[in-house]
Order: C-alpha cells, then sequence, then structure tokens
C-alpha cells in the first residue's frame, strides 16, 4: 500500500484530487467520442450511443458531491492494477484500430482511478454509470454475424405468416418476402438486433431508476426487454411490407422506412411501461390478497 506525497492528502478535497485526472480522461477520450459521433454513430444500428453516453453523464453529474466532498484514500494495488490494465487495453484499441478495446478500456481505466484516489466506497457509489458504459461498447462481429441470421428468419417467418392470415397475396423465400410485384429483403438492420441492444440499456436505466424492492419484479421486467425488442421488430418489418405493398417501393424504402424505426422505437418503449404497470398491478394486487 502506498500513500500520495502529500502529506496532507487524507484531507485534500475532492475535486483537487479530480481536476488533473479530469484532464488526462479528456485528452484520452475526447478523440474517441469524436471519432464515434463521426463514423460509427452515424449509423442507425449504433444511433443509440449518444442517448447512452448522455445518461452516464448526467448519473455522474447526479453523483458529484460524492467526488467533491470526498478526500483523497490510500492508493490500492488493486486500483493500480486494474487502472494499468484500462491503459494497456486502451493503448493496443487506439494502436490497431479496435474499437471494442479502445470504448471498453474506460471502465477499468475509471474504475481504477476511482480506487487509487476515493477509495471502495465511493467507487461502489459508481457501480451502475460503469457497468452502464457496457452499452457504448460496439459488438463483436462474430456476435453479429451468429445471432443475425437467425434472428431475421424468424422475423421474416412470423410477418409471412401474419400477413398471410389477413389474406394478402405474401410469399417467402429464406428473408425474402414478395408481396404483389415487390421483393423484400430483410436486411440485417431489421434483424431487431440492435433495438434488443439499445432497449435493453433504456430498461436497465429505467429498473434502476425506480428501484422496485424484490428481485423477481426487477427481473420479469428485464427479460420482458428482449421478446418485446423482437416482435415490435416484427410489426416494424410487416408495416414496411404494407407500406410497399400499397404506396409503392420508393415510398416503402424511403422516408417510411427511416420513421418505421422511431416507430419501432416508441411501440417497444410504450409496451415495455405497459408490461411494468401489470406488473404493479400484481404486485398490489397480491398484497392485498395477502392482507
Amino acid at each position: 500500500m502506498t500513500n500520495f506525497p502529500n502529506s496532507n492528502s487524507a484531507s485534500t478535497p475532492g475535486w483537487i484530487a479530480a481536476w488533473p485526472i479530469l484532464l488526462g480522461l479528456l485528452v484520452l477520450y475526447v478523440p474517441l467520442y469524436i471519432t464515434l459521433a463521426n463514423t460509427l454513430w452515424q449509423n442507425e444500428e449504433y444511433a443509440h450511443g449518444p442517448i447512452i453516453l448522455a445518461i452516464i453523464l448526467w448519473m455522474t453529474w447526479q453523483g458529484r458531491s460524492k467526488l467533491l466532498d470526498a478526500g483523497q484514500k490510500k492508493s490500492s494495488n488493486s486500483g493500480a492494477i486494474i487502472l494499468i490494465l484500462g491503459l494497456i487495453l486502451y493503448a493496443v484499441g487506439n494502436s490497431q484500430g479496435i474499437s471494442i478495446f479502445e470504448v471498453g478500456s474506460q471502465i477499468p481505466v475509471l474504475l481504477g482511478i476511482l480506487l487509487i484516489i476515493y477509495g471502495t466506497s465511493v467507487a461502489k457509489h459508481f457501480w451502475f454509470p460503469l457497468l452502464f458504459l457496457l452499452f457504448l461498447i460496439p459488438l463483436p462481429d462474430l456476435v453479429i454475424d451468429t445471432l443475425t441470421g437467425p434472428l431475421k428468419q424468424m422475423v421474416s417467418v412470423l410477418a409471412e405468416n401474419i400477413l398471410y392470415q389477413f389474406g394478402f397475396p405474401v410469399a417467402r423465400s429464406g428473408v425474402m418476402l414478395s408481396i404483389g410485384q415487390y421483393q423484400l429483403l430483410v436486411a440485417d438492420a431489421c434483424s431487431g438486433l440492435n433495438s434488443m441492444f439499445s432497449l435493453s440499456a433504456l430498461g436497465l436505466f429505467y429498473t434502476y431508476l425506480i428501484k422496485r424492492k424484490g428481485w423477481l419484479p426487477n427481473t420479469a421486467l428485464l427479460m420482458s426487454v428482449i421478446p418485446i425488442a423482437f416482435f415490435a421488430n416484427v410489426i416494424r418489418v410487416i408495416l414496411l411490407v404494407l407500406i410497399t405493398y400499397y404506396y409503392g417501393d420508393e415510398v416503402g424504402q424511403g422516408f417510411a422506412h427511416k420513421m418505421a424505426g422511431m416507430v419501432l422505437f416508441i411501440a417497444a418503449l410504450m409496451s415495455f411501461l405497459v408490461f411494468d404497470g401489470m406488473i404493479q398491478a400484481a404486485m398490489k394486487w397480491n398484497t392485498e390478497r395477502i392482507k
């Protein structure tokens, strides 16, 4: 165990200790976020990135008193090791252009700094913002390739069956849907994988905010995100097929295609809130029944 050089370090205000560290973090990660804003976040698949970052910054700002009021603590070997590993991860990711490493390095770097300067108690206070940083990390190509194919197939099958039950002249070949004179390919973006990822982030954040007692309602709420996101995406594909059928391919692949993504997100979010209301009603009914 080592101490900071300043003999009065235990009484040093947290903000004095924080500003040079903050400057170093800005030097490391501001260029990264500028790059993300101009590249990855321009894609529909990762459009949730700025929202996730805004939530993390908001949570950190809400907990700023912990940093401002805390004095420096004795540095820990574990914090130093975690910080070094994070910096190595950043160096490898930055030099080799591996965004998973570069973005992911923020978690060990920030955790190590908190442990070294402020100690375990302050680090525990910021556990959720650190965990939430996981949703900024791009999904590995192996995960995307493994999950996208089966998801597209399931979306195509369900969309075809639903439309057929309502009497529409629809047929399917793999992930290609034919309706009338039009053929529509269910692309990777229509698999629902990215909507599951972004809605899982918002679902986790919502669950953290409401802080409902008991593990069962929280678990049920979080587990509902994936099926809600999947079926909302099926509805999105059906809407695009119908728009193309009635108004033509130009409309279906133009403005309507972009609007369908927004409709998907709103529909999934509303379904999530409705399901949460059902959980609350069930909990209230169970409490009254016990009484």
